[in-house]
């Protein structure tokens, strides 16, 4: 039964510092027995005034950031699911990029990458606006990841969470756990997290990871936290709450998986709908 740690954040503009969090994390969920560390979305940077952000997005820190993470992995002996940080696209925009550093290759390290497939442009009612199309490239492909110590992993990145014929087709690839890191707003957090979180992972009939940030961040927006594991029944198994960054552990039982999808087989029975 492997034991995961999950690191709720509070990000800030420097992404030494955030590093720093990671490296502290990664170092302590290995001494605990943890196999995988799970990170926030923009684990290395949070900073919506994109000029600022830009000079570190289009220097060589993202590149120096991944080459750490593949350090961290090796040197501590642990996966480490980086939530995201972001990177250029070969467009000339930026990508929302999620990377899973799994050390366990014949010695060396792997990295799978999972660009964010859905842009969170809305227009809140408390006055809130993100449109985060004006600066991001969406991604294009689905993204599983084979033989960690969670089984298959899925990877998804926070707004992808409303968009559940994503979900379906990791469902369908017979994942074991989707991670879905996450900065969700206070006002969609409070409606809508812990009820589709627990939606999504009944429908995949697998365990769903959501690592989030919480609190209020340097560039003035402030994340609703409750990093959360829940497993294919739709049980929460952990929830960090919505004060502070922290570090939790979760025991992930990989037989429940074929004991909830033996018993309701949402999966096998799927058909096609009709036009």
């Amino acid at each position: 039964m492997p034991k995961i740690a999950v690191l709720q954040m509070t990000s800030g503009i420097d992404p030494e510092a955030n590093m720093f969090a990671i490296e502290d994390a990664a170092q302590e969920a290995s001494n605990a027995g943890a196999k995988v560390l799970f990170t926030p979305e923009m684990s290395i940077l949070i900073d919506k005034d994109r000029k600022r952000a830009m000079d570190w997005i289009e220097s060589s820190g993202p590149g120096e950031i991944t080459e750490r993470m593949f350090n961290y992995a090796g040197e501590f002996g642990i996966d480490i699911a980086l939530g995201s940080q972001p990177v250029r696209a070969p467009s000339g925009k930026w990508a929302n990029r999620s990377m899973y550093f799994d050390r366990r290759l014949e010695g060396q390290v792997r990295c799978a990458v999972y660009d964010k497939m859905h842009m969170f442009d809305v227009d809140l009612a408390n006055g809130e606006t993100w449109r985060e199309s004006n600066a991001y490239e969406a991604g294009q492909h689905v993204v599983s990841v084979r033989d960690t110590p969670v089984g298959k992993l899925g990877m998804t990145i926070c707004y992808d969470l409303r968009f559940p014929a994503l979900f379906e087709e990791l469902g369908q690839r017979k994942c074991d756990a989707i991670a879905v890191p996450a900065a969700f707003t206070v006002p969609t957090g409070k409606a809508h997290w812990h009820v589709m979180l627990r939606a999504r992972a009944i429908e995949a009939s697998a365990f769903v990871i959501a690592a989030a940030q919480v609190g209020k961040h340097e560039d003035g927006r402030e994340t609703y936290g409750h990093s959360l594991v829940v497993d294919p029944w739709g049980e929460v198994l952990l929830d960090m709450g919505g004060d502070e960054p922290g570090l939790g552990f979760c025991d992930i039982d990989l037989s429940r998986i074929e004991e909830v999808r033996a018993q309701l087989p949402s999966l096998a029975n799927k058909r096609e709908i009709p036009n």
